[in-house]
C-alpha cells in the first residue's frame, strides 16, 4: 500500500497554502466528500445513508462515471449535494503532461455542465490521488476553480485495513473545518459501508454540524 497521511500535516497545509485543506469555523461544521463515483452498487447506498441523516456531502466526480451513470448523477444533484470535478479518467496529474490534464479536467466539466440547469457558479475540484503539479494547479486555479484537498483522510480504499480501523482515522482526527475523504466506490465498499454510518452517528452526537464546499 502507498504510504498516505490520515491527517494531513500543517507543514504541508502552509506550504501549498493556495489548496483548500479545511474551512475552520466557529459554528462546528464539518465537510463530508466522497471521491471517485458515480458508482451504481454504492452511491446509492451512500445517498440513502445521507438521507437517513438529512445530511448534504460533497462529490467528487469522475467524468467517465457521470457519462456512464446520468440518471444516478442527477439524483446526486436533485437530492441537494455539491459536485466538484474529480477529472474525466481519474488521471494522476504527477504522470501527465500538463496539456492532456486540463483537458481531462474540461471533459468531465461537460459531462457535470450537461445535468445543471445553471452553469456551475462555484468550481471546485480535487485532483485524484492529491497529485498535481505546480503548473497544473495555477492553471486550474486560473480556469476559475478551487483546489480541494483533505485534513482527514478515511482511508477506505486501503483493503489492507479493518473497516474499525477506518472509523477510527475519522472519529480520532476530525475537527471543526474539516473536509473528510470517503470513496463511493467497489474498492472502498467494505470498509465505507461499515464506518460511513457510524461516522455519521458520531459526529452528530458530538454535536458536529455538516454543510457542502461551495
Amino acid at each position: 500500500m502507498s504510504f498516505y497521511w490520515i491527517k494531513t500535516k500543517s507543514f504541508i497545509k502552509r506550504l501549498f497554502s493556495n489548496y483548500v485543506w479545511d474551512l475552520p469555523n466557529t459554528q462546528n461544521k464539518i465537510y463530508l466528500t466522497f471521491d471517485d463515483g458515480p458508482t451504481p452498487e454504492i452511491t446509492e447506498w451512500v445517498l440513502e445513508e445521507l438521507k437517513k441523516h438529512n445530511v448534504k456531502a460533497t462529490f467528487f466526480c469522475i467524468g467517465n462515471n457521470i457519462q456512464k451513470h446520468p440518471e444516478l448523477f442527477q439524483k446526486v444533484i436533485n437530492e441537494g449535494h455539491v459536485i466538484g470535478n474529480h477529472t474525466y479518467d481519474h488521471m494522476n496529474g504527477w504522470k501527465t503532461e500538463t496539456k492532456t490534464y486540463l483537458e481531462n479536467i474540461r471533459l468531465c466539466e461537460k459531462q457535470i455542465q450537461k445535468s445543471l440547469i445553471e452553469n456551475l457558479q462555484s468550481k471546485i475540484f480535487r485532483p485524484p490521488y492529491g497529485k498535481i503539479k505546480t503548473a497544473q494547479a495555477k492553471i486550474v486555479r486560473r480556469l476559475g476553480y478551487k483546489i480541494i484537498m483533505w485534513d482527514v483522510l478515511s482511508a477506505d480504499f486501503d483493503q489492507t485495513i479493518t473497516p474499525e480501523k477506518c472509523l477510527e482515522n475519522v472519529i480520532s482526527n476530525v475537527k471543526s473545518g474539516s473536509v473528510i475523504v470517503f470513496h463511493d466506490s467497489i474498492k472502498a465498499s467494505h470498509n465505507l459501508k461499515y464506518a460511513l454510518p457510524e461516522t455519521l452517528n458520531f459526529l452528530k452526537e458530538k454535536g458536529f454540524l455538516f454543510d457542502v464546499i461551495k
